[in-house]
């Protein structure tokens, strides 16, 4: 039963907040300010690259 509540958790979720949380945990493993700052920059250059699933080539 714990996994069907999780699969529809899963699937219930869209792509934006299963990049936020991502993204969050990924913050949240900073070991101090400079390493905070890196891991932001590094978000905010990989959104800036990132496209729209519906203007893919696949």
């Amino acid at each position: 039963m714990y996994f069907l509540s999780r699969l529809f958790l899963f699937l219930t979720k869209s792509p934006d907040q299963i990049a936020k949380e991502r993204n969050d945990a990924y913050l949240a493993e900073a070991s101090d300010l400079y390493d905070l700052e890196f891991r932001m920059k590094k978000i905010d250059r990989e959104t800036k690259t990132r496209h729209p699933s519906w203007m893919s080539q696949h």
